[in-house]
């Protein structure tokens, strides 16, 4: 079974579907950490009435992010973590984190990439732009995170169509759903080894 650590930034809807997903025996996985880049979030709050354990990580704490990140990264070992999940976290990875978990680094993003990502697209800024741009499909995408913004190898999308009179907010609304059923999926691949990359390809092993 896959020791899990969970990365979080807010109230944590995307943490809560991998631990529903994991009470439920959908995933061959355990969610043994979860990880803030905020104190005080109801994710937190989220993780305690779970039984998990939780741990806050400031920037403002440490002299560098790459500093930061080793703290992380020691505690991952500490937890004997075998992957991780972005759940809505806000910071960007620093490449001693990725490089220490490539391919076990997964991530939520509320859009179609390789459309609306990217450095400053994140919440709001992201239905917001697709709304301005006229597009007429959204969607989710699960990706493994590499050394960029939004880079990394796709694993799984799904799409949300933009209706007439959609507000960023009625849009979120619609792609969280889908959010909610993609991520503890992909979760689940990753816990079960059927997710082998290839270059930039992810395939999904029978």
């Amino acid at each position: 079974m896959k020791r899990l650590a969970v990365f979080v930034s807010g109230g944590g809807t995307d943490l809560q579907s991998v631990l529903d997903a994991q009470q439920e025996g959908r995933l061959n996985g355990s969610v043994e950490l979860v990880v803030s880049s905020k104190a005080g979030v109801y994710a937190l709050e989220r993780a305690k009435k779970a039984g998990v354990s939780t741990a806050v990580f400031l920037k403002k704490e440490y002299p560098s992010a790459e500093e930061m990140n080793e703290a992380i990264i020691a505690l991952l070992q500490e937890y004997r973590i075998d992957g991780i999940v972005l759940a809505g976290y806000l910071n960007i990875l620093t490449p001693n984190i990725v490089r220490a978990y490539r391919n076990k680094i997964i991530n939520i993003h509320p859009s179609l990439i390789p459309s609306f990502c990217g450095a400053g697209y994140y919440g709001l800024r992201v239905h917001s732009a697709v709304l301005s741009y006229g597009a007429k499909i959204s969607g989710a995408t699960v990706h493994f995170v590499d050394e960029g913004a939004d880079t990394g190898p796709i694993i799984m999308q799904r799409a949300v169509p933009v209706s007439e009179g959609d507000t960023p907010e009625s849009l979120q609304e619609r792609v969280l759903e889908v959010e909610h059923q993609l991520l503890p999926e992909a979760v689940a691949l990753f816990c079960a080894d059927r997710l082998q990359v290839e270059g930039r390809i992810v395939k999904i092993k029978e």
